[in-house]
Parts: C-alpha cells; structure tokens; sequence
C-alpha cells in the first residue's frame, strides 16, 4: 500500500438538514395549519401567502432560512391543511381571516416578527401590522400590494365589474374560469424566464384544493371581498409612514397581476427600504427562493447590525 492510500480523505464540511415541522393550532373552533422550522430563539419571520395557494408556496424558501431564522406559516381557514368551514357558516372576508391569523399569532406565542407577505399575505397582513405595530420589526413584500397603481388593469377588469355589481349571478359565475387548472398554472408560470424551472407540484396541489367541494363559493366570496382592500391602502400608507417599518422589497416584475409600479410605490412612504425587481412572476419562489432567501439574509443582517 503505497503513501497516497495511507491518507485519509478531507473531511468535508457538512451542513445539517434543517427539518419542517407539520403543526396546527385550536382558534376557537378552527384548526389552523401552519409550518415551522428553526429555533424558536432566533428572529421570527412570519410567513402569510397568498391566492390560491398555501404554506405550500414557502416548501422550499423554509429550510434554507431555517439555519438563522424562526420561521412560521400558517394556511388561512379554507386554504391548505386548515379548517374548512362552508362559506354559509363563516364570514370569508380579509377582515375576518386576519382576525384568525391575529389569534394564531398570539395562540402560538409570537410577540414579535418580521412580516413576509405575497398576494392575499399583503391585505390579510397590513391589517395586522396596522393593528399591532409593535409587533413588527420589518417587513418583507413579494408580490403583495398597498397602492392603486399596483393592480394590472387587465387582470383585475372582471373583478372590478364583480365589486360594481355584487348582486349579479353573471358575473360572479364569469369568475369561476379563474379557478381552473389552466389559471392555477398560469398563475405560477407566467413571467417565469424559464417555466421549466417550475415544478407542477404546485398548481398540482393548489388546484386539488381548490376543487374541494365548496371551495369555489368560498374563492368567489373572497374575490368579492377582495374590494374591502383598496380602500384601505390610505391607511396602510399612513401605517408605512407613521412606523417606518424597515422594509425588503422582492418582487417579480413580470407578474401579470400586479405591476413594478407597485412594488416601487412602497417607496414614497418608506424611508428604510430596499427594492430588488427579479426576472420573475407572481409566484417568484418558484425560480428565484435562493436569490430572495440571500437579499432576507442580507436585509435582516443589516438590520441586526444597525440595532446592536
């Protein structure tokens, strides 16, 4: 046996796997899903995703943050693993589901928390940080709006002609195309500059949910409801303004239901903010979760430093 086999191999730095943990939590007479992963002393991001998705968005943005962060995603009531009472039985409205996810927060113990919001995350999460501003230490917004300018005008045309008439059968069952698998893919692949990069688990998922019996009044419900939002997004400017909330802007610029000029509106009434446009779409933790866990990394370090 020659010198060279004597020596042994380097030892090769290894990384232990950060693992998710399944959970969910009693509000009153709804079971709420959520996912957690890292240690529960390290700096909680709260994690609120959006249509017509779950915490299934965050699969694969969790245990690559996990190493250095608490990190907490809960699934709304119809949404995921959660509760899914008939629409008949519970209010689905933006009000109602952020009052849910209020006593999730405080059931589990999260005094405080950096707010990660996407799509519906954003209406459901600015009510929260309006009624609770201390409890936030920052913000980060992916593809979740608080400004006119963000809603793309063609998107958004038939829901609006639903808000205007809210007693019309027409154009309500004209909405129920929005909930079909063809949409659901959209939704993840539009924008994407490589689809292939996209796995079909998602929409895969989404959709089967979706198509739970009573789910679709309860997606139609919520569509409607949706108008409650931008009247609201004056108050929630005020909050930006009042708070200042350090802020983390990531946002995929090729969405087709929100516009650029709504991620870069945050910064007229933020003065702690950063803003990255990725060559994404709506649902940019499909491509770019490694490039968005690095600028979190990045922004909340920063925000370590400057405190310390």
């Amino acid at each position: 046996m020659t010198n060279a086999q004597n020596v042994a191999a380097p030892t090769a730095t290894r990384i232990a796997p950060t693992k998710v943990h399944h959970k969910s939590a009693k509000v009153g007479d709804l079971d709420i899903f959520y996912r957690e992963a890292g240690r529960e002393d390290a700096p909680t991001i709260l994690l609120l995703h959006g249509f017509p998705t779950s915490s299934q968005m965050f699969r694969n943005l969790m245990p690559t943050l996990a190493d250095e962060f608490h990190l907490i995603a809960p699934d709304y009531p119809g949404y995921g693993q959660s509760s899914m009472p008939p629409h008949e039985d519970f209010e689905y409205s933006f009000d109602n589901l952020a009052n849910v996810i209020d006593q999730f927060t405080e059931k589990i113990g999260l005094d405080t928390y950096a707010l990660y919001v996407q799509d519906y995350g954003a209406p459901i999460g600015f009510r929260l940080a309006s009624a609770h501003p201390e409890r936030v230490t920052a913000l980060i917004v992916q593809n979740g709006n608080a400004y006119d300018e963000g809603l793309a005008e063609e998107f958004w045309k038939p829901l609006k002609a639903y808000w205007n008439d809210p007693d019309s059968l027409e154009k309500r069952n004209a909405l129920r195309k929005l909930l079909t698998y063809d949409v659901t893919k959209f939704q993840y692949t539009a924008g994407a500059r490589d689809p292939e990069l996209v796995s079909l688990d998602g929409p895969t998922e989404d959709q089967f949910l979706l198509e739970r019996e009573g789910n679709n009044e309860i997606q139609l419900d919520l569509f409607l409801n949706y108008r409650t939002n931008p009247p609201l997004y004056a108050t929630w400017q005020e909050y930006f303004r009042a708070h200042q909330p350090p802020t983390l802007v990531v946002w995929g610029k090729n969405d087709p239901c929100f516009t650029t000029d709504g991620a870069k509106a945050y910064a007229r009434d933020l003065k702690n903010i950063e803003t990255h446009l990725l060559d994404a779409g709506h649902f940019a933790l499909e491509t770019d979760y490694d490039t968005i866990a690095e600028r979190i990394r990045s922004f909340m370090g920063r925000l370590r430093i400057a405190r310390a």
